[in-house]
């Protein structure tokens, strides 16, 4: 029987902290190139282009994000923000995602010790169901 990989994601518009399940907790972080400081430089053009740098961006951000989600089978996605959902969004319209297992959950923000004890929780949790 294969053993299921998984991870959990405690992400929002600016940062994603990866969090692979096991011993020892590994976290990797992910860093958007959307800035406040890339914010104020495009908007100082124009609205509208600053709109534009910012999808492509989170786009960007996300498929980076995605390219780790790849060798998991089960994922939970948390954090205070919709950048969870719009991932997921992301995600649902490429087929490699299509078998991966995701879980999305509303959190407020947390320290990395939470984070890591919210996934040990859920994973632990699930296993006995």
């Amino acid at each position: 029987m294969k053993t299921e990989k998984k991870t959990g994601i405690c992400m929002d518009h600016s940062h994603a902290h990866l969090i692979e399940y096991g011993e020892p907790m590994v976290t990797k972080v992910v860093t958007s190139k959307f800035t406040d400081a890339e914010r104020e430089r495009s908007l100082v053009k124009s609205e509208k282009m600053m709109h534009k740098k910012k999808q492509h961006d989170d786009y960007e951000y996300y498929k980076e994000i995605g390219k780790y989600i790849r060798n998991y089978d089960d994922v939970l996605l948390f954090g205070p923000t919709e950048a969870k959902t719009e991932l997921l969004n992301v995600l649902e319209k490429d087929h490699l995602f299509s078998k991966i297992k995701f879980e999305v959950k509303q959190t407020d923000k947390m320290t990395e010790g939470q984070e890591h004890a919210f996934v040990r929780d859920y994973f632990s949790v699930e296993i006995l169901h």
